[in-house]
């Protein structure tokens, strides 16, 4: 079953077009993957689905209903959200106070459920934001986004700037939130950890989608192992 489906998506910022007919879908319970180098569309295109950017023409069906062009509110309202790239959280506030702005209304039952996910903001609960390490603050842009509840969760760049160690650690909890039934779009740089835990993953240049299928077949490709693997099959 197919909870979002992008559908011939153009985004365009003054004169230029940033997007050129993109197209994808993600099943319910999957994970799609969105690869591609710097600068080639990818952020543009999880921001137009949250709804930051207004495309300029194309659909996005959430669960069978097109949103394109509502309001980033009315969207997260209908359940999908964005944990944004560059770990954008209150650095003056504490753990706590992050959480809560993500999603007070839930109550404590789903602050624990987050906790127990990202024990180690537990036990930083109380600490400024500000002053945890860049995991700590990843794992708490993304908890605050889970606050909400989501059924669709855009992850962009969640690794970026983290050690091999954290990069292991953060895939690890994608895995975890998929468990919990979470769909999500994840958009990253580090394509061998990507595709090592996505079902379907597109690659991105020049705003358009140049290749689409099964994570394993990408990680396959030739043309995938020369450009993101390293020259050789993960």
């Amino acid at each position: 079953m197919t909870i979002l489906e992008v559908e011939d998506l153009h985004l365009t910022m003054g004169p230029q077009e940033i997007l050129h007919g993109v197209s994808f879908s993600l099943a319910k319970g999957g994970i799609f993957a969105v690869l591609g180098s710097n600068g080639v569309g990818k952020t543009s295109l999880m921001r137009t689905i949250s709804g930051i950017y207004r495309p300029k023409s194309g659909r996005i069906k959430l669960d069978g209903t097109d949103i394109a062009g509502l309001p980033s509110h009315e969207i997260v309202a209908r359940g999908l959200l964005q944990a944004p790239e560059g770990r954008q959280i209150f650095s003056s506030m504490t753990v706590r106070e992050n959480l809560l702005i993500g999603g007070a209304e839930h109550g404590m039952a789903e602050e624990k459920r987050v906790l127990d996910l990202f024990p180690v903001l537990g036990e930083r609960y109380r600490q400024r934001a500000g002053s945890l390490s860049g995991g700590e603050q990843q794992m708490l842009c993304i908890a605050r986004a889970l606050m909400r509840k989501p059924t669709v969760l855009l992850l962009d760049e969640p690794s970026l700037g983290l050690s091999p160690k954290l990069v292991r650690t953060i895939f690890t909890l994608i895995r975890r939130i998929r468990e919990e039934g979470v769909s999500l779009v994840l958009v990253e740089q580090n394509a061998r950890a990507a595709l090592k835990i996505a079902d379907r993953a597109a690659v991105i240049d020049g705003g358009r989608v140049v290749l689409e299928g099964t994570a394993a077949d990408l990680a396959a490709d030739p043309r995938i192992v020369e450009a993101y693997l390293g020259g050789h099959p993960s």
